[in-house]
């Protein structure tokens, strides 16, 4: 059996520092129900991220908005316990406000998107972000002074690279004027590949893409289905054909599939040694709803 560890699913090359395994972890489902207050079993929540570390995950995406802050408080609390510390590349989010579970309200006010890269700086122990994706872009303000007061927070060494968040190709190109945009961080997943064209611009132009919502199958699944047949005929989880087909699809993608159970995490994990054949491959693309 081969080995569980998130390197078998290749890498990607950020910068010169960090190159980090494609297969990551994202830390949305460390929270209430709703994203919304804390997690109901605080050290489990610390012991996923912690677990995760083990299984060679270097990549972790979370935000300011999901709890808010309580997920960057487990995520920090399970970084400090792990071994390889200095080799973990770490994606953070701002611009979306809480108001209760279920709510997100985009806010793109250039003084509140430096306020809050302050305080998760604060929270996650850092003294800058690896990755730093505007969570939305909030209409009522031009995204020049968004985008601009994140590249100001770069040229100052709290931001090493800028991403942006549920956008279409022409927002990335307005981005990009005023600022290199190195990640795109979309809903994409094998149900739902509506931002294949996002996909082919990042990789045309090396941006990595994260796609949020990776395990969704929707109605892909169930007896019958080609997907479950899929992941029968290998025997493995149909959430693990889900990320292998993320994986195969294009090479700058980096699936993020949370969750705080550590059995679903290494089922996760495992995904990185599944092989989808050419022929899989095609067949599960054309059955996105």
């Amino acid at each position: 059996m081969a080995e569980l560890n998130a390197a078998n699913a290749g890498t990607y090359q950020f910068d010169d520092q960090f190159k980090i395994n494609r297969l990551g972890y994202g830390t949305m489902q460390l929270t209430g129900p709703g994203t919304w207050g804390p997690y109901k079993d605080p050290q489990q929540a610390v012991s996923v991220v912690k677990r995760a570390t083990e299984l060679g995950i270097n990549f972790f995406d979370t935000a300011d908005s999901y709890g808010p802050w309580f997920a960057d408080r487990y995520l920090a609390a399970g970084l400090k316990q792990a071994a390889n510390r200095d080799q973990i590349f770490i994606s953070d989010k701002v611009g979306q406000t809480r108001q209760g579970p279920s709510q997100w309200t985009p806010h793109g006010e250039p003084g509140y998107l430096r306020q809050q890269v302050e305080v998760s700086l604060m929270t996650l122990g850092l003294d800058h972000e690896d990755l730093l994706f505007l969570h939305r872009i909030d209409s009522h303000f031009p995204i020049a002074d968004q985008v601009g007061e994140l590249k100001k927070l770069q040229d100052e060494g709290k931001i090493k690279h800028i991403g942006l968040s549920q956008v279409s190709v022409d927002e990335i190109k307005e981005a990009q004027k005023y600022a290199q945009i190195d990640a795109v961080e979309n809903l994409y997943n094998v149900a739902n590949h509506k931002d294949d064209d996002v996909v082919d611009y990042c990789e045309a132009n090396h941006l990595a893409f994260v796609p949020w919502f990776p395990l969704n199958t929707g109605k892909l699944v169930g007896q019958g289905s080609p997907l479950s047949a899929i992941a029968k005929k290998n025997n493995v989880s149909e959430a693990q054909i889900a990320l292998a087909w993320l994986l195969k699809r294009s090479p700058n993608i980096l699936p993020i599939p949370g969750t705080s159970s550590i059995q679903h995490l290494e089922d996760n994990v495992a995904a990185a040694n599944v092989s989808l054949s050419d022929d899989d491959f095609d067949q599960l693309s054309h059955l996105a709803e």
